[in-house]
């Protein structure tokens, strides 16, 4: 009887099977730990476990972070720094060393490690060739090391990718390729990817797309429709992020790795910083973003495939990030620097709101301000002087704070510095112009920060934090100090 129904049941369990959509891949999110003051590791796995976070990249080893996540059940990435690139391409000693120190003991702790980023972007061109010639070489000896180490079955090697290292003159996906100077690499680092069935991670930033090219409108970036598409021949694109995969599909393409799996390594939406880097607009592009992966409907170039993994930037906001490509690139987080949403979003907790961080410790309530009171004539001076050493980026143009008059624009770099200095009395002093107070100096969406408390707030280097002349000239001007 069972045998004569097995063929009815195969038919049967097709049917329901050809009904379903294939499993959507998880989505992760980028944790970055450039900040003065951050969030305890312990704090941050709690906060992606009760969002229902199961994937997360990091940029680094830290061994704080990666004891964290042992035992999470959190897949992780982890991440070899461009500074170690030359050293690990030229000796396998090297690369043998930093699996055993970075990888090797965390596996048997119960940390679940799914791919190893060489480098952070080495592509990018403002590094020049300063360090993709050696991302081969060291792929080859970290992979030689894991299988030396028996790890090699269960970790891949992969290279995040600048979206700047494939272009179209054209601005038509079709004529993708990859940059002249990176050709010869990027065919030795996809030949590599191929032998050990690697995916090709990509940074995608529908934002810089728009902030950078006046081709590209905010509708377009947003994925809403009232954008006027682009066409492509007989292929047509809503939005920034299809015409930028696509882009990333042809240079594959032409580069004889048409078929190669792509994650998405690095894509959000910032929320300050910058006059379009608001929360609002953030909440909007990644809902329909996520809604666009959800769908399956793929690009034009591949359709119904969608990146096997997408990594959202950020979790939280770094106030230590660098701010070269501007000052919004501090503000990538969905939650705040302190772990508090800034807007609704389903990274996998489904229609439950999203869970901030929970018993945060923060330092006394206690704000540093101008004293009116005092000669206000070089108050300038002491801003700019604050400025060059914390976080003044929400006050440029177009951010949260931009719009404070005068003295409140002084009294917020004054404090971003005591706040940054761990509240030290002498930190509020600027030749008295500073006064420390209890009251909360924050108006409508500028919000006068209170640092978290934490055991590495001593540690904190002002060098972290200098910026050029030219940064604090835009203050200047743009903050009307």
């Amino acid at each position: 009887m069972a045998s004569e129904n097995l063929p009815w049941i195969l038919i049967l369990f097709l049917a329901i099977s050809s009904s379903v959509s294939p499993r959507i891949e998880a989505i992760g999110v980028n944790w970055g730990t450039a900040a003065s003051h951050p969030l305890p590791p312990s704090k941050v796995v709690e906060l992606l476990k009760s969002n229902g976070i199961t994937k997360v990249k990091l940029f680094d080893t830290n061994p704080e972070v990666l004891e964290s996540l042992s035992g999470s059940n959190i897949d992780v990435t982890v991440g070899v720094p461009n500074s170690m690139l030359r050293s690990l391409n030229s000796s396998f000693k090297v690369a043998q060393s930093w699996v055993h120190d970075n990888l090797a003991r965390y596996f048997s702790d119960g940390l679940r490690i799914e791919y190893i980023a060489i480098g952070d972007e080495p592509f990018n061109h403002v590094y020049g060739d300063q360090f993709f010639p050696f991302v081969v070489g060291a792929a080859e000896n970290i992979q030689t090391a894991l299988t030396k180490a028996k790890l090699a079955g269960r970790v891949k090697l992969v290279v995040p990718c600048s979206f700047d290292a494939f272009q179209s003159e054209s601005g038509l996906p079709s004529k993708g390729h990859f940059r002249a100077d990176v050709n010869r690499t990027m065919s030795e680092l996809l030949k590599f990817l191929t032998k050990h069935q690697s995916p090709f991670f990509v940074n995608i930033s529908p934002f810089l797309s728009y902030h950078n090219n006046k081709n590209i409108s905010l509708d377009f970036a947003l994925f809403k429709e009232t954008a006027r598409p682009h066409k492509d021949s007989r292929r047509t694109y809503k939005n920034s992020f299809d015409l930028s995969y696509d882009t990333l599909v042809s240079a594959l393409s032409s580069a004889g790795s048409d078929k190669m799996d792509i994650v998405i390594g690095q894509i959000g939406w910032p929320t300050d910083g910058a006059a379009s880097a608001t929360s609002s607009n953030a909440q909007v592009f990644m809902k329909k973003f996520l809604e666009h992966l959800h769908s399956r409907s793929g690009t034009p170039l591949r359709p119904k495939e969608p990146p096997i993994e997408t990594y959202i930037l950020s979790l939280l906001d770094e106030d230590n990030r660098s701010i070269a490509t501007g000052n919004f690139e501090r503000y990538w987080g969905v939650f705040t620097f302190d772990g508090q949403a800034k807007y609704q979003l389903d990274l996998g907790q489904g229609s439950r709101k999203l869970v901030n961080a929970q018993n945060v410790q923060y330092l006394s309530s206690k704000w540093c301000v101008v004293n009116n009171n005092q000669n206000l004539s070089n108050a300038t001076t002491r801003a700019l002087e604050a400025c060059s050493a914390a976080d003044c980026s929400a006050l440029s143009p177009g951010a949260s704070c931009f719009n404070l008059s005068w003295p409140g624009n002084i009294s917020y770099a004054l404090n971003s510095y005591y706040q940054q200095h761990d509240q030290r009395a002498d930190s509020c002093d600027f030749g008295g112009l500073g006064l420390i107070t209890t009251v909360d100096p924050s108006v409508g969406t500028c919000r006068f920060i209170v640092q978290l408390r934490t055991s590495s707030s001593a540690s904190f280097f002002i060098s972290h934090w200098r910026i050029s002349a030219a940064t604090i000239l835009l203050w200047l001007v743009g903050g009307g100090f």
